[in-house]
C-alpha cells in the first residue's frame, strides 16, 4: 500500500513509520523524551543499524540514515503527546494507557498523531498501524488497534475542519 500523496521526506513511509514505533518503543521502555531517543539512533549506526532490520534480511536497512518523515512522526508524538494520549484514552474503552502493551500504546499514538496532523489518508494511516500491532505486539492487538483508530477517525471527521 502506498500514501496517495507522495511525501518528499521518505522513499518507503512503511520503514519511516516502522522506525518511528522502535524508536518511541525504546523512548517509552527508558522513559526518556522521544526526541532524545531519536537523535541517540540517529548519531549511532549501530543501534540505527539494528532497529532497521526486519526478520526477512539482516541488513535491510544497513547504511540508510533515518528519514525526515521518521523524524516528523517522532517530534510530532513527542511535541502533541499530551493530546495524543488525552484522545487515545476517549476511546479505548477499558484500557488506560499505562495498562496498554507497549508496543500498542505507541503504535495508538504513532498512527493518532498521523491522522490528526498528516495528509496521509485516514485508511492507509489505519492499515499501516493494524499490520504494525499484528506483526509485533499480541494476538488480539491488531483488532484492538483497528477500533481504537476507527474510532478516533470518526471523531475527528465528524468536527469542523475534519482535523482537532
Amino acid at each position: 500500500m502506498t500514501d496517495r500523496v507522495r511525501r518528499s521526506d521518505t522513499t518507503d513511509p512503511r520503514r519511516s513509520r516502522e522506525l518511528a514505533l522502535k524508536v518511541l518503543f525504546q523512548a517509552d521502555i527508558r522513559r526518556e523524551d522521544p526526541r532524545s531517543a531519536l537523535e541517540r539512533v540517529a548519531a549511532d549506526a549501530g543501534e540505527l543499524a539494528l532497529l532497521d532490520r526486519d526478520a526477512d534480511s539482516e541488513d535491510a536497512g544497513a547504511g540508510r540514515p533515518l528519514d525526515g518523515f521518521t523524524r516528523v512522526l517522532v517530534e510530532g508524538v513527542a511535541t502533541h503527546r499530551d493530546a495524543i494520549d488525552e484522545r487515545i484514552t476517549r476511546f479505548a474503552r477499558r484500557w488506560s494507557i499505562p495498562r496498554m502493551p507497549v508496543v500498542d500504546r505507541n503504535v495508538l499514538r504513532l498512527a493518532t498523531y498521523e491522522l490528526l496532523h498528516e495528509d496521509t489518508p485516514p485508511a492507509i494511516v489505519i492499515s499501516e498501524a493494524v499490520e504494525l500491532a499484528k506483526s509485533l505486539s499480541t494476538d488480539d492487538s491488531g483488532r484492538y488497534v483497528n477500533g481504537v483508530l476507527d474510532a478516533i477517525r470518526k471523531d475527528v471527521e465528524a468536527q469542523p475542519g475534519g482535523a482537532g
